[in-house]
């Protein structure tokens, strides 16, 4: 149903759905697709037919699985959480009903005492359906945009349509220069280098640029790693110290 979360900015992950698309390069190695394919040859219904060898790797089919037993874990929880929806897929997948977005938000606004962290590669349709009216801004709900590089900085245009949010960007993995971009109006970052066996490199110019275009913009600033294939080894200081800035309302 949910599992307590290693990601250094969240407590626990929640999925509702499982299975997703290569959406851009920043996909590439995704995480997820390797946890799926394990969990798909353990057997694990959830994540039935979402993923396929190819070229000595496993990749997303494209199939898309929902799980409606999934919805209710987080009223289950009475203790505050900061959680992670869909770690393992995108709720905004043109392949998840609008109608299940909706039961998600239900679910959202019924625990008021999360803070609920939506991360989609797909800020066009989450601002669709908030423009429409079929979403709606929720105070513990935070939503972003996943931005590796400087082809896909248009999804932080998108991410600002919707209003009355705490908005955020998860700038990882960061794979290029972001040479500039306006984050006002956004509410916190996310800055992390790739981890794991294929992972490429990150450079610490790319990490410094962001941290001054969020000083100068306002936005909180959170440091999640340097990666490479030991992402403990390498660690996550920067300027000789760790950075967990999160939105106002949870700075400590």
């Amino acid at each position: 149903m949910a599992t307590i979360s290693e990601i250094e900015w969240t407590d626990v992950t929640w999925n509702p759905v499982a299975g997703c698309t290569i959406a851009s390069s920043g996909c590439t190695n995704c995480y997820a697709m390797r946890m799926a394919a394990r969990l798909q040859a353990m057997g694990h219904e959830k994540y039935h037919g979402t993923t396929r060898k190819s070229g000595g790797r496993h990749v997303w089919t494209g199939r898309v699985n929902i799980d409606e037993s999934s919805l209710t874990a987080p009223l289950e929880w009475r203790k505050s959480k900061r959680i992670f929806v869909n770690s393992m897929s995108d709720l905004f997948h043109c392949d998840v009903p609008t109608a299940f977005i909706q039961k998600v938000w239900d679910v959202m606004k019924e625990c008021p005492q999360h803070h609920f962290q939506v991360l989609s590669k797909r800020p066009d349709r989450m601002a669709d359906l908030f423009e429409s009216g079929e979403i709606q801004a929720l105070e513990n709900v935070w939503v972003g945009t996943s931005v590796e590089d400087n082809e896909v900085t248009d999804r932080v245009e998108y991410l600002k349509r919707i209003r009355n949010s705490t908005l955020f960007i998860s700038f990882e993995p960061l794979i290029g220069e972001i040479k500039e971009i306006d984050l006002r109006g956004v509410h916190w970052a996310i800055v992390g280098g790739e981890s794991g066996p294929r992972s490429r490199p990150i450079q610490e110019a790319w990490v410094e640029r962001l941290y001054e275009i969020c000083r100068r913009d306002d936005v909180a600033f959170f440091f999640k790693q340097w990666g490479g294939r030991n992402k403990k080894a390498t660690g996550r200081e920067l300027h000789g110290r760790t950075y967990d800035e999160y939105p106002l309302e949870l700075m400590p």
